[in-house]
């Protein structure tokens, strides 16, 4: 899962920003023209609506989810707020399952010092 994981991180930042760089040098940081782009008609509205309620549950998620873990994620909300949730969760997920990885790792070579240390 690690490279499916790793490959839509790559899609995640990719894509958005084969759609974001071209505008940015053709309009520069201008935000007022940014917001009425983004709302000009229905579906654009819609569709940033749907990207920042994404945005915003996956910030709750990976703050919930990594603290529950043990895990320190700073880097991961900032990547929802500078690229995007299409970075941000399999970003987190990818973290995720190398933590989870490593502690069932430690977890083993714990148990197994402790039968070897049993067996002297």
């Amino acid at each position: 899962m690690r490279f499916v994981y790793l490959l839509l991180c790559i899609a995640g930042t990719a894509l958005p920003l084969a759609q974001f760089v071209p505008w940015l040098s053709a309009n520069g940081l201008n935000v007022p023209l940014l917001v009425q782009q983004a709302t000009s008609s229905n579906i654009a509205a819609f569709a940033w609506a749907d990207v920042l309620i994404s945005a915003l549950a996956t910030i709750v998620f990976i703050c919930a989810e990594g603290r529950r873990l043990g895990m320190r994620l700073f880097l991961v909300p900032l990547s929802s707020i500078i690229i995007g949730p299409s970075l941000a969760l399999p970003l987190f997920l990818l973290l995720r399952e190398q933590h989870l990885l490593a502690k069932k790792a430690a977890v083993r070579s714990h148990t197994g010092m402790n039968d070897e240390a049993k067996m002297s």
